[in-house]
Formats: C-alpha cells, structure tokens, sequence
C-alpha cells in the first residue's frame, strides 16, 4: 500500500492519496486546490488516480476535486446524501473500494456485496453524518480481510481530540443539536466499534474552526481517543449533545462562500501570478470597483506604516483564514505583499476560493514612503498601559452583557471559549470571526480598544475597523493571556 498524508499548517487541513502498488491504482481524498504535489507523488510511485474522494462537502477551505479530475480523468465521489451541480460517484454506507482489484476483470467491485474474491487495498465506506449530512469516513486496509485495519480516515467526524462541530448546517434547516445527536450516533456505531489499534488520520488539526479544542497532533488511534478525547467518553446522547454545541469558535464569513462552491462547482484555479499594479491604479481600483487593499506583510512592518484604509493579514498568520474573515466573498483585491511573496498570497487566497486578485503593488515600502500623506502608524498599547486605564468599578455596559469602560470600548475578539476562560474586566466579546457582521454595535466616535491571545488578531481587528471609518483605534502588542496578570 501507497499512503501518504498530506498536512497543511496555515489551514490546519490534511489531505490523502492511498494507493495500490501492485495495481497501481489510486485514491485521493480531500485535496487542496494546488494539485501539483499530488500528481508529482502519484507519478513517482506509478500510481493513477482514479477517484477523488470528499469526506463530506467543506466549508473552511475550497477544495481541490474539479482540478484533479480534469487532471486525471478521475471521477469525483461524495458520500450518498450529498447534492452537488456537477457529476459525482455516490458512496453508499457500507460500500468497498477494491484498489487492489482490476475493475475490467471485475466489473463489480463497486458493490459491498460482489461475491468475487478481491486482494490489495481496500477502503470501506461509513456514512457518518453529524458535521454535515453527507458526511463518511473511510476505513483502510491493506487486504479486504484484515481484522485489524490499517486506519480510517475520519474527515471532520472525528480528530484527534475533539469531533466535528455541529452547528454548520442549522441554517440549511437542521438544529445544531440534532446534527449532534447524529453525530454522537455515528461516533457510537460507526467508529467506536472499530479495533482499538486503528489509526485515526483526519482531515484538521490544531487551529482549524471546523472544532473547538483539536489537538496538534495529525493522527492517533481509536483506543486513544477513546481514553483521551472528551467527547468520547461515556455519556448519554443529550450530554453530549450539550457538550459539543457550547462554546463552539465562530465561524469565518468565507464559510457559506465556499460550502456554495464546493457544492455547486467553481472556475478552475488560475496559476497566473498577480499583475503589478501602480499606488494610482490601486486607488483608481478600491475607488471604481470596490476594491479591498489587503496589506499581507509582516505586522512589524504594517504598523510602522500602511496605507490608510488598507485591511491587514500577514503570511505569517493563518493569512487565508483571516483574510476571509475581514473580507467579503466575491470582493476584488489589490495586494501589498513583500517583494517576492504576492504569488504565495494569491494562491493562499485562492485556497479558500478568493480569486478576484486584481494585482499587487511591487515595492509597498518603497510606495508608502513616497506618499507619506496615504500613510497611517498602528497604535499599539502594552498591556500594563491599558491596565492602567481601566477602572476599579467598571460600569455595566449598553448591551447588558457585561461590564465596560467608561470611555474606551475594550474589545476581546478571542474566541467564546478562549474569553470564557478569563477576561479583562470590562471586555466584551466580538470574535474577529464575527466582528465585520457586528461593526453596528460599535460607536465609531468611541474609542476602541481591541485585543486578543498574541496580538496577531487584535491587529486585523483594528484594520478592520479603521478601514470602515472608526479614528480612535488601538490594539494590545503581545496580547493577553494570563488573568493572573490582573492581580
């Protein structure tokens, strides 16, 4: 057997190609849109991709199966209950695919019950629905009658620490508690009662929204799940159900933008490189045609200088996810990238389906330094300053949700359950995921501080607010951690 992960950091998404190296054909699962990586291994192990398998239709990354089936000539599969605008192989709960098999000499081998005897690689379809409804795990072993399997992929039913979060698809017209009870039933007699020595390799990690706590390990096996992850644990159906629809992260505005391409298909990804642009052009495009300047340098040098009303999100960061959280879906961009580094941009933002690059401006220090009227510094606090500032008797805010500054609007755009675990005093919680949707309940002649676990977020935050017109921002340099610091 040919197995291989494929793990990438800056979207916390892993991808697979199983294949069989007597027949030499082949699996891929979940792939990414840059499909060159794939083919270059296939290639070099003398294997052919056959089919393109999704776990379930993704909503955090645009995934890469129109690309590696034209390609590949590869058909594309999703489990049985997905609705997709192109052709698709449906996977049906229970279904074998025989890659060790020749499908000429066994025309059969796409049903669970083809009485012909079959060897090699074999990948067993589970319909597990409760992340999304179409959603299967696929169990792999090296010869259909291995007591033990190999592994399973798992998708975003099951990670390493923590299961999918339901809440997706409540407004596709199902609650997020019952898409957990349909979680917990596929959890319960799906995936548990395979052997503990199976290996666990699912599509996130650490970092991803798609879950609240995933650890950062990239695999693990069943029977230490079933020690050390807290939504496996004995429980009843609706504890669970209450433990994993609580506190979940919020979710990226590009979410909805790219479960709809997924599902009803997309243009093909354009490798061409950003055109370069003049600072004139780039104003005559965000003027004209309502386009964003996204700033991906380094923070250090954003907040030296950038252009005023320029959005942030550094290459550094997890760039894709941010930048789809302060940008809308469909809005042209202009990039202001590092010198050399506009390519690697435009193709993260393409990960996550933002195609619409209109171009980048070449040498953004040497243009920023020619228009020191255009240029704004970041106002960076310490944290000891802004401990300073806040009041021993905070007053309760105009939202009734806690109390707040007299003054200053302190901000904390962690997430629910980062806020949740210790607060500044007076804080409210707007997650950077959320905040472009909830700039109304802001006041723009208010100051507004902002701040989060490093600072990386708080700093697009603040961008982001400066970008819609707030001239008051500010933002905590290091971030916030330790409750104890209040003491």
């Amino acid at each position: 057997m040919h197995f291989a992960q494929y793990y990438l950091d800056c979207l916390s998404q892993a991808s697979y190609l199983i294949g069989d190296q007597n027949t030499g054909r082949a699996v891929l699962v979940d792939p990414r849109r840059d499909i060159d990586e794939y083919l270059a291994d296939a290639e070099a192990a003398g294997l052919r991709i056959e089919l393109v398998v999704e776990t379930h239709i993704h909503a955090d990354f645009l995934s890469g199966h129109l690309e590696a089936a034209r390609a590949t000539g590869a058909e594309i599969a999703f489990g049985a209950a997905a609705e997709t605008g192109f052709p698709i192989r449906r996977l049906h709960d229970g279904e074998h695919i025989f890659l060790g098999s020749d499908p000429q000499a066994h025309p059969g081998t796409r049903s669970g019950s083809d009485p012909v005897p079959h060897s090699g690689v074999t990948l067993t379809v589970l319909a597990t629905p409760g992340h999304t409804l179409e959603s299967i795990c696929l169990v792999i072993r090296e010869n259909p009658d291995d007591d033990i399997p190999f592994g399973v992929l798992t998708g975003d039913t099951l990670f390493i620490g923590d299961v999918g979060r339901p809440d997706l698809l409540s407004a596709a017209g199902h609650s997020s508690q019952d898409m957990a009870a349909r979680l917990y039933r596929s959890l319960h007699t799906k995936l548990l009662p395979l052997p503990d020595a199976t290996r666990i390799f699912p599509a996130h990690g650490a970092g991803s929204a798609c879950g609240r706590s995933i650890s950062t390990e990239t695999s693990s096996t069943l029977g230490d799940q079933r020690r050390l992850n807290y939504a496996l644990q004995p429980m009843t159906q609706d504890a669970f159900v209450r433990l994993v629809t609580a506190e979940q992260p919020a979710t990226p505005g590009y979410f909805a933008h790219d479960v709809a391409l997924n599902r009803d298909g997309h243009p093909l990804r354009d490798p061409a490189p950003p055109a370069p642009l003049t600072l004139d052009e780039a104003l005559t495009a965000r003027d004209t045609q309502g386009a964003a300047l996204l700033d991906c340098r380094p923070s250090a040098d954003y907040t030296r200088a950038h252009l005023a009303g320029s959005l942030h999100a550094s290459l550094d960061t997890r760039f894709a996810e941010y930048a789809g959280s302060v940008v809308a879906p469909g809005t042209p961009l202009v990039l202001l990238a590092a010198p050399g580094k506009e390519d690697e941009a435009r193709l993260r933002l393409a990960r996550i389906g933002y195609d619409r690059v209109l171009g980048h401006l070449p040498d953004p220090a040497g243009v920023l330094a020619a228009a020191p009227e255009l240029t704004r510094r970041s106002n960076r606090l310490r944290l000891a300053e802004l401990l300073d500032r806040l009041r021993p008797d905070p007053v309760e805010g105009p939202q009734g949700d806690g109390p707040q500054l007299d003054g200053p609007q302190l901000i904390d755009v962690r997430n629910p359950a980062e806020y949740a675990a210790g607060a500044l005093p007076g804080a409210r919680n707007i997650p950077l995921a959320a905040l472009a949707d909830r700039l109304d309940e802001l006041d723009p002649a208010r100051a507004v501080i902002l701040y989060c676990r490093s600072g990386n977020r708080s700093l697009i935050a603040a961008a982001l607010l400066e970008a819609h017109g707030f001239t008051d921002v500010s933002d905590i340099s290091g971030g916030y951690t330790e409750p104890a610091k209040l003491a």
